[in-house]
């Protein structure tokens, strides 16, 4: 019986012409039961599929049983890292929000001071490491605060979750994204740089790309730069009549020229007509 699995031509094969061999039957059946998590476990409870499934599978159908292998190894992995990252996130957060054994105190620019590690900031962050040590090559005792200005009581709290458990809330407002990125910017902290990136990509629309994209310039995100350029460009009509334009390019003269100078290009390399030329007037 030709295989349309297995089968050198099972390419060729129509309905109802289709038909699955034993081995394939078989090697599927067992990564179905493992991917549904079946309540059999093998190894101790390590597995998830019928411990006598890859008995059934043969040496004809070696290709399948490894792959089956494969992925109840890449699950265990996977399990594994979930329960380390979720042991690790508790403990630390857990410290943070206690306040235990805290030894020092960061200031916002407003709002009332936060408790926190220097051994955590320190390992997050090499400007922070820098910062704290600075005391301990002056010879002097070591301060028991510092300050960050630039944030508020609110930004310095998600700050310093992020640094604890390497996390964001999923309903962060679109100013506390731009504060924490010019932040991750600012101290060096990549993790938190390629998140909050993310999601403000994510977010990006007419509306709110000459904030976007004033951020980006100022954080020396070229992802969310070119992100925004090219909502710029997309709804160049829209974005150079709004509201927000003329003080985006009092503050911004360099990124004007950078938008009429992509404006003109789109225009000399696509059609003329894309672009109202209304908005030309207006750059001028």
């Amino acid at each position: 019986m030709d295989c349309c699995i297995c089968s050198p031509m099972a390419t060729m094969y129509r309905l109802p012409r289709n038909s699955v061999c034993a081995p394939c039957h078989e090697g599927a059946k067992a990564i179905i039961g493992f991917l549904n998590k079946d309540e059999e476990q093998e190894d101790g409870g390590h597995g998830s599929v019928n411990s006598h499934a890859p008995s059934k599978l043969n040496s004809s159908n070696k290709g399948m049983r490894d792959a089956w292998e494969q992925v109840k190894e890449m699950r265990d992995r996977a399990e594994e890292t979930n329960q380390r990252a979720a042991f690790l996130e508790h403990g630390f957060a857990l410290a943070w929000k206690e306040g235990i054994h805290t030894d020092i105190v960061v200031k916002p620019g407003t709002g009332a001071p936060i408790p926190a590690h220097k051994a955590i900031l320190a390992a997050r962050s090499e400007v922070f490491r820098h910062m704290l040590s600075a005391d301990e090559h002056c010879k002097a005792p070591a301060a028991d605060s510092f300050s960050l200005p630039e944030l508020s009581h609110d930004e310095l709290s998600l700050l310093l979750a992020f640094l604890y458990t390497g996390a964001l809330d999923q309903d962060l407002p679109e100013r506390h994204l731009h504060a924490l990125l010019v932040a991750a910017d600012k101290y060096d902290i990549p993790f938190l740089r390629r998140a909050c990136e993310a999601r403000l990509a994510a977010r990006v629309e007419p509306r709110n790309v000459l904030r976007t994209l004033e951020v980006a310039d100022l954080s020396s995100s070229a992802v969310l730069r070119e992100r925004a350029m090219g909502t710029v460009l997309e709804h160049a009509e829209q974005v150079v009549f709004s509201p927000e334009y003329e003080g985006f390019a009092v503050r911004n003269a360099a990124l004007c020229v950078e938008i009429t100078r992509a404006l003109l290009n789109k225009m000399s390399i696509g059609s003329p007509s894309c672009i109202d030329q209304d908005v030309y007037r207006a750059l001028a």
